[in-house]
C-alpha cells in the first residue's frame, strides 16, 4: 500500500542524467483547476503535459454537484432579473469570507461573469433557470440558486443580496462530471498530453532556484519530466489524509467523513511546502450535515446543551455546522413546534429525532438542559418572532415564526450523533497571479498553484458558499496556465 505521507524532495537539475519527457508547462493534477490550466496554457502556444496520479482525469471535481460561485452580472443572473456588479460581489466576499488577499478577491470578482461565459463556451452546459427554494443542492436542472450567506445579517447590509450559485445543467447532484467531460474533451482537441498513473514525488530545481521539472513514480519505476516554462500544482485538497487533518485541525471531530477521492491526501501541498511555499488557513474546514430541506425547518431554532441559541438559523448550512462545532461538546439540538414539524430530508445526515413533549418545560427536562434555560430562550425568541424581529441574531423575518404550538420536538444535530461530511480549505499561499509564495511573500520561480491545494477566498465554514471551490479553481487554473506558458525559463 502506498504511504500517503511518503517524503517529498527537491532535486538538483544538475543531477538528472536523462529526462524521460519535457514540455513547456507541466500541470500536476487533472481536476477542474488542472484542466483549465492545461487548456489555457495550450491556447497560449505552450506544449502542455498533464501528470495525473489516477488512471484518468476528473478528480474530486467530477464527483461534485457542479456548482460554481459566479457573480458580477452573469447572463443567468440577468435572465432571472437580478442586478449584480463586481463591486457588490467583492464587498460581500470580503465581508463574509475573511479572505486574506484583497487583490486576489478583486481579480476574481472582476472576471467572474466572463469566467461563466468561458466555461459555457467550452461546452459546460448551463440552463437559464432559477431555483428559488432553500436547498443544499437544487433538485432541478436550474442554474441559479442562493448558495451562501448573502441574505444573512450583517452581510445583507453591506452588499445587496444576489444569488450567485451557478449549477451545471443536471437535475440534482452530479453536474461536476458533465463539466469535467466538456473540459477534458476540449483539452484533447487542443492537443494537451496526459501522463496518467503517475505520482509526482519531487520537484527539480536549477542552480538559480527555479522549478524546472518533476520526478514521478510509475508502475515501472521513476521518471523525470522537464518543465521549460513552469509547473502548475493542481492536485487537490488533503481531507483524505487523516494525519494532516489532525495536525492542522486537532479540534476537528474525528467522527466526520471527508468528501473527495483517495488521492486528496495533500501531495500537492506538501510538494509546494518542500519547495519553500508558505501555507495559509490550514485549519480551515467546511463541514455539512444540513437540517434543511424542507425549508420550513429554518423556522426552528438551534440550541446548545446549555439551552441557548448560538446562531441565526437561516445561515448557510456550512456556517451553521461551524457554529455547532464550536459549541460545548459539539452538541446541538434543532427545536420545533407542531406547526413546522418535519423530518430533515438529507438522509445521510442521520439527524435523530429524540422525542416529543407536550410542554417546553418537559422538553427542557427531557434534553437534560439547565433548569429554566430553554423556557427562557423560547420565551425571548417567541416574543421577538411575534414582532418579526430577532434581536439576538437578526434572523430574517421570512423565517421568523413563534414556536408556541405544542407538542414540541427536538432532533439531535451534534457532531457525535449526526454524520458530517467535510472538505479542507487551506493550502499554499499564492499571489493573485497564482505564483506560489514563500513565507516572506516572495514568488518561487517557475511554480504556480490553483484549485483545492491553494488557499484562495473561503477560509473556513463560516465564510464558505457552495461554488467557492469550483469557481475560483476554474478561473485561477486558467490564470496559472497562461502565466506559466508565458513565463521566461
Amino acid at each position: 500500500m502506498t504511504n500517503v505521507n511518503e517524503p517529498t524532495e527537491i532535486l538538483s537539475a544538475a543531477t538528472i542524467e536523462k529526462w524521460d519527457d519535457s514540455a513547456d508547462v507541466v500541470v500536476i493534477g487533472y481536476g477542474i483547476a488542472g484542466a483549465c490550466a492545461a487548456l489555457e496554457a495550450r491556447r497560449a502556444g505552450a506544449d502542455v503535459l498533464v501528470i495525473e496520479r489516477a488512471s484518468g482525469g476528473g478528480g474530486a471535481s467530477a464527483l461534485s454537484a457542479g456548482i460554481f460561485y459566479f457573480g458580477g452580472g452573469t447572463d443567468v443572473q440577468r435572465a432571472a432579473g437580478y442586478e449584480d456588479s463586481a463591486d457588490n460581489m467583492y464587498d460581500f466576499l470580503m465581508a463574509s469570507t475573511g479572505a486574506h488577499d484583497a487583490k486576489l478577491v478583486r481579480r476574481y470578482c472582476d472576471n467572474s461573469a466572463a469566467q461563466f461565459d468561458w466555461l459555457e463556451a467550452q461546452g459546460v452546459p448551463f440552463t437559464r433557470g432559477h431555483y428559488k427554494g432553500k436547498s443544499v443542492i437544487a433538485p432541478t436542472d436550474d442554474c441559479l440558486a442562493s448558495t451562501g450567506n448573502e441574505k444573512l445579517w450583517p452581510f445583507k447590509q453591506i452588499a445587496k443580496p444576489v444569488p450567485r450559485g451557478h449549477k451545471v445543467a443536471k437535475e440534482g447532484d452530479g453536474g461536476g462530471a458533465l463539466a469535467m467531460d466538456a473540459l477534458m474533451t476540449a483539452c484533447e482537441a487542443e492537443g494537451v498530453r496526459v501522463e496518467a498513473d503517475s505520482r509526482v514525488n519531487a520537484f527539480i530545481r536549477d542552480e538559480k532556484g527555479r522549478i524546472v521539472g518533476v520526478r514521478a513514480k510509475q508502475s515501472d519505476g521513476e521518471k523525470y519530466f522537464g518543465a521549460k516554462n513552469g509547473v502548475v500544482l493542481a492536485a487537490g485538497a488533503f481531507g483524505l489524509n487523516r494525519e494532516m487533518v489532525s495536525q492542522y485541525s486537532p479540534q476537528f471531530p474525528d467522527t466526520c467523513e471527508p468528501l473527495g477521492i483517495p488521492n486528496n491526501d495533500g501531495d500537492a501541498i506538501r510538494l509546494g511546502q518542500a519547495a519553500g511555499g508558505d501555507l495559509r488557513s490550514m485549519d480551515g474546514i467546511i463541514a455539512t450535515a444540513s437540517f434543511y430541506p424542507p425549508e420550513q425547518l429554518i423556522k426552528a431554532i438551534l440550541i446548545n446543551n446549555k439551552g441557548e441559541r448560538f446562531i441565526a438559523e437561516d445561515s448557510y448550512h456550512g456556517r451553521s455546522a461551524q457554529a455547532i462545532m464550536e459549541q460545548p461538546e459539539t452538541m446541538a439540538y434543532l427545536v420545533m413546534d407542531s406547526a413546522i414539524f418535519a423530518y430533515p430530508e438529507v438522509g445521510h445526515a442521520n439527524h435523530r429525532l429524540i422525542d416529543g413533549w407536550e410542554t417546553i418545560e418537559e422538553m427542557e427536562t427531557g434534553l437534560n438542559l439547565p433548569k429554566g434555560s430553554l423556557q427562557r430562550t423560547m420565551a425571548e425568541y417567541n416574543e421577538g418572532a411575534a414582532r418579526g424581529e430577532d434581536a439576538l441574531f437578526h434572523k430574517d423575518s421570512d423565517w421568523l415564526q413563534p414556536l408556541d404550538k405544542g407538542p414540541f420536538a427536538a432532533f439531535e444535530v451534534s457532531y457525535s450523533n449526526s454524520c458530517y461530511y467535510f472538505i479542507t480549505l487551506g493550502g499554499l499561499r499564492t499571489s493573485a497571479d497564482t505564483q506560489v509564495l514563500d513565507s516572506s511573500g516572495k514568488a518561487i520561480p517557475g511554480l504556480y498553484a490553483a484549485g483545492a491545494c491553494a488557499s484562495t477566498i473561503a477560509q473556513d465554514g463560516r465564510g464558505y458558499a457552495s461554488g467557492l471551490m469550483l469557481g475560483p479553481a476554474s478561473y485561477f487554473g486558467r490564470v496559472a496556465g497562461e502565466n506559466a506558458a508565458r513565463a521566461a525559463g
